[in-house]
């Protein structure tokens, strides 16, 4: 294997550390796999693998790093350059006895799934799968599992299943281990573990695929969007190289992860203006987020019903009616999304009207404090238990979109209103919820410091590398 590549003088010290770096990892690797038997193809599991790349690839960051922070200087550019070719000798590994190794994988619950599609994901065998399903006939959990849940499962190269572990719940998961060939079910407590995450990324194409590309998880994205939705119209308001920072928590148990949890600060900068958010806790019930200066980013209406679409038609004085076809005003905002996509209370407010309503098809309103009041219309069924006089809170899903009445495919048609008036959303300038209270400041401060700090480390050091 050879790197080509080309370096300053100065810097042939670094690159010098890299080589010894990398010389002395596959050195061990070599001494390690010549005291197995060489007998099969070699198998590296997941885990050795990932051990390998980090290590092997911690001084090259560092060297990148280095450079990316590095004050201008024009000197350095005067410096002669030159191609260094280095050979690194690779050990034979194409051979090595796997029988003794084990493979821990994971599986998200889709909808639909049953136990025997998770086995056949999770690479268990025909037999082991036979008998799993026979013993675990009567557990409960396994009958009724739970879309988006991780199932954790330890089999060998053969399939052979050794453990499973299905989280129930934050505080219980379901355990199966092979014991003298046979499964030991059982359900256990779980003491969960709370670790700090900092990840930041850049808009090329959309936010979920930036956030995945960050490996930031879906639900951290969503709260991203639910934080700043009151300032940043995610659909229509997203550019090419935005950037985003964020620090988070993640739950784990045994030292596998759980779930992602709740984020703690973020910076989201949108056509070069930056918003940041930190979270703070008054009291027991009592959290949300702030700015840096204790501002409640908790706007008293949500900018829009659903978490993530896009707006088919706006609001308009005059529009071809898709059904009608004749010009009238659209007094709303049309968010194209799939059937089912869930749909959430703008603001805190009480059921006013539940059901059907002409046009509208399926219709709830909801009336707020004073003089707003807000509809949602075309939809394909409510929340459970949903009726009239319930109170809501800002947040809660209230029903799914769908395309009743008239309507021509999918979406949520949305209206905001004043006094009983139509009133554009996107324009109308929305009340801010209360700040926070001078007893208040100095806890805040205190709390939330340590996450700016964060913050602020996270965005210099991407900002330094992207330079």
């Amino acid at each position: 294997m050879s790197i080509n590549t080309k370096i300053r003088t100065q810097d042939y010290v670094q690159l010098t550390r890299l080589y010894d770096t990398i010389f002395f990892i596959l050195q061990s690797l070599k001494s390690v796999l010549s005291s197995k038997k060489m007998k099969k193809p070699a198998i590296l599991t997941q885990k050795s693998l990932r051990f390998f790349i980090v290590l092997s690839s911690l001084p090259l960051f560092g060297i990148v790093a280095a450079f990316g922070i590095a004050p201008n200087s024009s000197f350095l550019e005067e410096l002669p350059v030159q191609k260094v070719i280095l050979n690194l000798p690779l050990p034979d590994i194409t051979q090595i006895d796997n029988t003794d190794i084990t493979l821990w994988r994971q599986e998200r619950i889709q909808r639909g799934d049953t136990s025997a599609s998770l086995l056949a994901r999770l690479e268990v065998n025909y037999q082991d799968t036979t008998n799993f399903l026979l013993e675990a006939n009567n557990i409960k959990a396994m009958r009724k599992l739970v879309p988006g849940k991780a199932i954790h499962a330890q089999t060998t190269t053969s399939g052979q299943l050794l453990k499973l572990r299905y989280f129930l719940s934050n505080e219980e998961q379901f355990l199966i281990e092979r014991t003298a060939g046979t499964f030991k079910l059982s359900e256990q407590s779980v003491k969960m573990e709370t670790q700090i995450h900092m990840k930041s990324g850049v808009i090329d194409s959309s936010l979920f695929a930036a956030t995945d590309n960050a490996g930031v998880p879906d639900s951290v994205a969503t709260q991203i969007v639910d934080i700043f939705s009151s300032d940043i119209d995610f659909h229509r308001d997203l550019h090419q190289g935005d950037r985003f920072t964020v620090v988070y928590e993640s739950l784990y148990a045994n030292g596998e992860l759980v779930q992602a949890g709740r984020v703690l600060a973020v910076e989201f900068i949108n056509q070069k203006k930056s918003y940041q958010a930190l979270y703070f806790q008054k009291n027991a019930e009592n959290g949300g987020y702030y700015a840096p200066d204790g501002k409640s980013l908790r706007k008293t209406f949500l900018r829009s019903p659903l978490a993530f679409s896009r707006i088919s038609s706006g609001f308009s004085n005059s529009r071809l009616h898709p059904v009608l076809k004749t010009w009238r005003s659209h007094n709303g905002i049309d968010y194209a999304a799939p059937t089912g996509t869930q749909i959430k209370a703008t603001s805190d407010g009480k059921v006013a009207f539940s059901g059907w309503q002409n046009g509208y098809g399926n219709l709830i309103i909801l009336q707020h404090q004073g003089q707003y009041s807000t509809a949602y219309g075309h939809l394909s069924s409510f929340t459970k238990g949903l009726h009239k006089g319930q109170r809501v809170n800002q947040g809660d899903v209230i029903g799914y979109v769908g395309a009743t009445g008239m309507a021509t495919g999918p979406h949520l048609h949305y209206e905001f209103r004043i006094n009983g008036a139509q009133k554009d959303p996107l324009r109308v300038a929305m009340p801010a919820a209360t700040p926070l209270t001078t007893q208040n400041m100095t806890a805040f401060h205190e709390n939330t410091e340590p996450l700016m700090n964060r913050l602020n480390m996270l965005r210099d050091v991407s900002l330094a590398f992207l330079d």
